[in-house]
């Protein structure tokens, strides 16, 4: 008999392309995944890895049983799903992926309404950069994810996801309190052609938005400095040390010396949950898009987004 764990990690292994990228995932240590593998070794008596340089690869045999395993993890998470609609309830544990401004600023209202409505239910969250958690919906690692993307900057979901908004999160501009502009009761972007910019890191989507949209308006950003961390940035800017677009979703306390001007045309992030369409029935999906759209509107007193299979 196969051990469902044991497949699910080899297939986390095929996926990711090594020990240490699936240990990664799975939350567990490298030596974990390396046991893992050798007993299911044992119990199928095939050789499943072999060494490559300095890392591994899956023999015949390994790549044969992890297409195998796919296939198997699949059909259990429909099992999962059919079971739990058929109960009606949203009970047992849902896993809930989100980037770090939503896990803070839209997360702990919609974690409490579970717990308050859903007793039954255990939602485990991770914090996560948006295109991982997009992945890890589609390859059923995740039950549903909160992403962003921008007015003019859409994001194209995989085939087979389904989204609802949760809010619009609008933008200002964070400027030091020393800036000309800083008495300014809105700005443009093209005010700041001659400024130094702070931005996310290069490769992010949000860094590749800025680049994008300040060209778009003419201007080529001098980006000097790069941080993950909204409040990082804002730090930065405090120092003096440029300008930077700020998102209010999760914002927290500003630090002195900062000036935060609205923009003129009003920027937005889109923030929104995902999920696979074929889970869509499942109770415990259903309750924590509800939740998250719930979140949304009390922080923003918007209309009603639309719920999952409506």
């Amino acid at each position: 008999m196969l051990n469902l764990e044991r497949l699910r990690t080899l297939d986390a292994v095929a996926r990711c392309g090594s020990v240490s990228a699936a240990a990664a995932e799975l939350h567990v240590t490298t030596s974990a995944v390396s046991q893992q593998l050798a007993k299911l070794e044992r119990e199928t008596g095939e050789r499943l890895l072999a060494r490559q340089g300095r890392g591994i690869r899956l023999t015949d045999a390994g790549r044969l049983l992890a297409s195998h395993a796919a296939g198997i993890l699949a059909r259990v998470a429909l099992a999962r799903s059919d079971l739990e609609a058929q109960r009606g309830r949203a009970v047992g544990r849902l896993l809930l992926g989100a980037f770090p401004t939503a896990v803070r600023g839209v997360l702990p209202a919609a974690l409490v309404r579970l717990r308050a409505d859903h007793p039954q239910l255990t939602v485990g969250v991770v914090e996560m950069r948006p295109e991982e958690a997009v992945r890890r919906v589609d390859r059923g690692d995740l039950d549903v994810a909160v992403l962003l993307d921008w007015t003019n900057r859409p994001v194209t979901l995989p085939a087979g996801l389904s989204k609802a908004a949760i809010l619009d999160d609008p933008v200002d501009v964070a400027v030091p309190a020393g800036h000309p502009l800083a008495d300014r009761r809105d700005v443009v972007l093209e005010d700041f052609a001659d400024d130094e910019w702070v931005s996310w890191p290069e490769g992010e989507f949000c860094h590749d938005w800025l680049l994008g949209t300040l060209r778009a308006q003419g201007v080529e950003p001098r980006i000097s400095h790069m941080a993950d961390e909204h409040h990082t940035q804002l730090v930065l800017v405090a120092a003096g040390l440029g300008v930077v677009v700020s998102p209010r979703l999760g914002r927290g306390p500003v630090p002195d010396g900062v000036r935060l001007l609205p923009v003129r045309h009003v920027m937005y992030r889109h923030v929104f949950a995902v999920w696979r369409a074929d889970e869509g029935a499942r109770p415990s999906v259903r309750a924590t898009v509800d939740a998250l759209c719930a979140a949304g509107r009390e922080l923003t007193g918007r209309a009603r987004p639309e719920a999952p299979g409506e």
